[in-house]
């Protein structure tokens, strides 16, 4: 969590992690590691793993929901991106930096060959799709969960300015999501903005607060910086090259990734295993729908991280037993 958010005690409160690392990336990026639940070595089959990489403003604060659900029986991986939360800056800002730290903090904290659910909000999605060509990437990811994402176009896609799609919404949006301006102290008024630009209507009042103070938290300078890169963003071939089974979230009233980028994700996905739009939601739907985000994640380990270990379990017996039979013959 950031030194400087500061979210009142309830779910949305970050938990105390059993353990903390540091990540280095490829350009010599130190990444802030958080590991909660079981502390069995990795790998035990025990406690599969899951990934958390939270988007753009945000930090592994993001995910306290999923942390404290999944962290009694998983063991829960988060780190904060570059600048954000823990990470120090970098001057290097980039889908490739996005995928090169993915990337490291698989390494840093997975045994060889093992397999998690990397789970990618916004930009964290987005790191997902950066990194899915990678071999450090093929080799740990079972499965994934990308959550209010897109791969290009976010900006003359999305919907925060309410004027007519084209050149000068484009325009306004970039400067209004780009801007330098500092956020100042979470008031009343940047409560109800931050509502209107990244949440649903019905979002209850803790649940914007708790948002509002993680995001308030990121230094202005990132916030532009990463902007940026938003901006420019093009990512298509990195959905095509996400050879794994992918579950798409997003909420049905996502002003800043709507609706059309999970809908063509989900036609672009080699592995796509389903999309499910949230009536009456916005872009934060790991805050805004806690439970189900959760659940989704349980479902992908269920199917594609303990079911592997079972084959694998299954694979072993009959080895085994084929030993066996062979170790008879030898004594006849």
């Amino acid at each position: 969590m950031s030194r400087t958010t500061r979210v009142a005690p309830g779910p949305y409160a970050p938990p105390v992690p059993a353990r903390e690392l540091t990540a280095v990336s490829a350009d010599g990026a130190r990444l802030h590691v958080e590991v909660h639940g079981p502390a069995g070595r990795p790998g035990d089959p025990g406690a599969p793993a899951v990934v958390l990489a939270h988007g753009w403003t945000c930090s592994t604060a993001f995910w306290a929901a999923q942390i404290r659900d999944l962290a009694a029986d998983h063991r829960v991986i988060a780190y904060d991106q570059r600048g954000h939360g823990r990470s120090p800056a970098s001057r290097v800002c980039g889908t490739e930096a996005l995928a090169d730290d993915l990337e490291a903090v698989l390494a840093a904290t997975l045994a060889p060959g093992e397999k998690a659910v990397i789970a990618g909000h916004s930009m964290g999605g987005m790191t997902v799709m950066a990194a899915s060509g990678r071999a450090g990437f093929r080799e740990h990811a079972a499965a994934v969960l990308l959550c209010s994402t897109g791969s290009s176009r976010l900006v003359a896609e999305a919907t925060v300015v309410p004027v007519r799609a084209g050149r000068p919404r484009t325009w306004l949006t970039r400067h209004v999501l780009g801007s330098r301006a500092p956020l100042g102290p979470v008031t009343p008024l940047a409560l109800r903005l931050l509502k209107y630009a990244a949440m649903g209507p019905g979002s209850a009042p803790h649940t914007v607060e708790a948002c509002a103070r993680i995001v308030h938290a990121c230094p202005r300078r990132v916030r532009h910086a990463w902007s940026q890169v938003l901006y420019l963003l093009d990512l298509d071939h990195g959905v095509r090259e996400l050879d794994v089974p992918t579950e798409v979230v997003v909420g049905a009233a996502d002003r800043l990734t709507p609706p059309v980028h999970a809908r063509a994700l989900a036609e672009a996905l080699p592995r796509c295993v389903g999309l499910t739009e949230l009536p009456g939601l916005g872009h934060m739907t790991p805050m805004e729908a806690p439970e189900l985000v959760t659940g989704k994640i349980r479902e992908l380990v269920t199917a594609y991280v303990r079911a592997r270990e079972n084959d694998n379990d299954g694979d072993a017996q009959i080895g085994d037993a084929r030993n066996d039979d062979a170790r008879i013959r030898e004594g006849a």
